[in-house]
């Protein structure tokens, strides 16, 4: 059994004529599965989506976590609507920018002020440069594989990048804390920023939480040494904690960056922090064409809102569990040893044994079949869209596709 994708095909092949590789990013399609994902998308709505070949699925990926409360939610696309009226990009900021900034500091704890991108990239690279410009260092530490962006500085290629790139960038491996106080002394006075996220959310592998006194170690250290502490919540922020995902694991940052799930799909980022790099941040010099997009910011705005009154937070912890325990329980029946890693509200599927990802793969496949968008690469996301009848209907779907692959594995 194969699904229809021609129209998905023919668009690649024309794309491949006018757009380098055709997709590009994450989203080329040897990223996923090339034969069984579709290539392109035509319309999506609540926890489903699309594609241009008129097959239907049930998304657990929403957006690449770009999507919180769900695709085309009702409420976000008014708010939108009604400031697309008066504009969304014009000569100077509209009153958004500053009632966004004031909502942010007023949610997120140590925050006394923001500033606003369209992507994650765009806050990550430039909050190092104000942690360097505040500590006149330069140095920055970063979990080894951890993604924070596509600057030459800690992007996952190697194309356009010379040595000189990193000369000023250094690894260690995520929870280990002697590794890191190693590094720190290594460039003893000459660290400027240690920038981490939440949880080691790396492609291709297990997501790993942070051991019992990871993060205080690592904040104790930052207060020692006068190195700022930059949390990159970009793909974990609003789906953890409302006032970001530093509460869950009980440590403060200094700066902490903020995309995906801020603008339900609409395109914005923003990094806070706290008062004494204020002028740090008024220094380093931020700016883009499209940054102060009304439209975004409004949404920003409604999608905070609507997270805390909808406790979005709670609902998808929730869900994760359930769709955790119905896939490992539906993983056991079959004789297979599987569970979901990290967060529940954004796992990592996760088969023991399976170091070259063939079951993950062969298992994301035949649920796709079934029409759930399983990804055996990339963590997943849930939306508050998802309800207890979607997570059942993908655990169904799986126990399927469980079935076949024990008869294939043999």
């Amino acid at each position: 059994m194969t699904l229809p994708r021609t129209r998905s095909d023919e668009l690649f092949l024309r794309a491949t004529k006018v757009v380098p590789g055709g997709i590009y990013g994450h989203l080329a399609p040897a990223g996923g599965l090339p034969k069984v994902f579709p290539h392109y998308a035509e319309s999506a709505e609540g926890c489903r989506f699309r594609d241009v070949d008129g097959n239907d699925w049930l998304d657990f990926m929403c957006g690449y976590g770009a999507i919180l409360l769900g695709h085309r939610d009702s409420e976000i696309e008014e708010a939108a609507e009604l400031q697309r009226r008066d504009g969304a990009v014009l000569n100077q900021p509209t009153a958004r920018m500053v009632e966004l900034a004031e909502a942010m500091v007023e949610r997120i704890d140590f925050a006394e002020w923001a500033v606003f991108a369209k992507n994650g990239s765009d806050v990550t690279t430039w909050a190092t440069r104000v942690a360097r410009e505040h500590t006149e260092r330069r140095f920055v530490l970063k979990a080894r594989g951890a993604y924070h962006g596509v600057d030459a500085w800690c992007d996952p290629g190697f194309g356009g990048r010379i040595p000189e790139d990193r000369d000023f960038v250094d690894e260690f491996k995520w929870n280990d804390l002697d590794e890191l106080r190693d590094l720190a002394k290594e460039h003893e006075d000459d660290v400027a920023a240690i920038v981490l996220t939440p949880y080691h959310h790396a492609a291709f592998g297990p997501s790993e939480m942070p051991a019992d006194g990871f993060w205080l170690g690592v904040q104790e250290l930052c207060r020692d040494k006068g190195i700022i502490l930059v949390l990159d919540d970009v793909r974990a922020g609003s789906r953890l904690h409302e006032g970001g995902s530093h509460r869950l694991f009980g440590f403060t940052p200094d700066i902490a960056c903020y995309s995906k799930a801020l603008g339900n799909g609409y395109a914005i980022s923003a990094c806070v922090g706290r008062e004494d790099l204020r002028r740090g941040a008024r220094d380093v010099f931020l700016t883009g064409s499209c940054w102060n997009d009304a439209v975004a910011m409004t949404v920003a705005i409604k999608c905070l809102d609507l997270a805390r009154k909808r406790n979005v937070v709670d609902k998808l912890n929730t869900l994760g569990v359930r769709l955790s325990k119905g896939l490992r329980d539906a993983g056991a029946k079959h004789g297979f040893s599987f569970s979901l890693t990290g967060p529940p509200a954004m796992p990592f599927p996760w088969f023991d044994g399976d170091g070259n990802l063939y079951l993950l793969q062969k298992f994301c496949e035949l649920c796709a079949l079934e029409g759930v968008f399983f990804h055996p690469h990339h963590n997943w996301f849930l939306c508050g869209a998802h309800e207890e009848t979607t997570i059942d209907q993908a655990v169904n779907a799986a126990s399927v596709a469980f079935s076949k692959l024990i008869a294939k594995h043999d």
